[in-house]
């Protein structure tokens, strides 16, 4: 188990930023989606589901409010709209459980991480590549 753990750490400091936030976000997605499909045995997990994503969003939102974000003015408006949507739905599921709420939840975040993982993808295929030999 520890070598297990300890490839896991260096997977993780070797991926670059789309990467890492494109792994949180299908992670979170997982645990919310394990909720969903396991109401009746897994409903006792809601709220830690639906925190952690929270404070993954509250990350991705404070990302877009420094003052060094890379991202365009617009894209960090969108994301933190879409920041606040999350939100708003993470306290209407707490108030009234129902698996059925969480789909919009995991839908957004699968779909970021589907656009860090392609961006990323994009990024690396820019790169130079090294000569080949004759």
């Amino acid at each position: 188990m520890n070598g297990i753990k300890q490839y896991s750490t260096i997977e993780v400091k070797t991926m670059d930023q789309a990467s890492l936030e494109s792994r949180a976000l299908i992670r979170t997605a997982s645990a919310l989606n394990a909720v969903k499909e396991n109401w009746e045995t897994k409903r006792g997990d809601l709220p830690e589901a639906l925190e952690k994503n929270r404070k993954l969003w509250t990350i991705i939102a404070s990302a877009m409010q420094e003052e060094d974000c890379p991202q365009p003015k617009e894209v960090r408006t969108n994301i933190m709209n879409l920041a606040l949507f999350v939100f708003k739905k993470t306290m209407e599921v707490l108030a009234n459980p129902n698996p059925n709420g969480l789909g919009i939840l995991i839908n957004i975040n699968m779909n970021i991480a589907k656009g860090l993982t392609e961006h990323a993808e994009a990024s690396e295929g820019t790169q130079p590549e090294a000569p080949s030999e004759l």
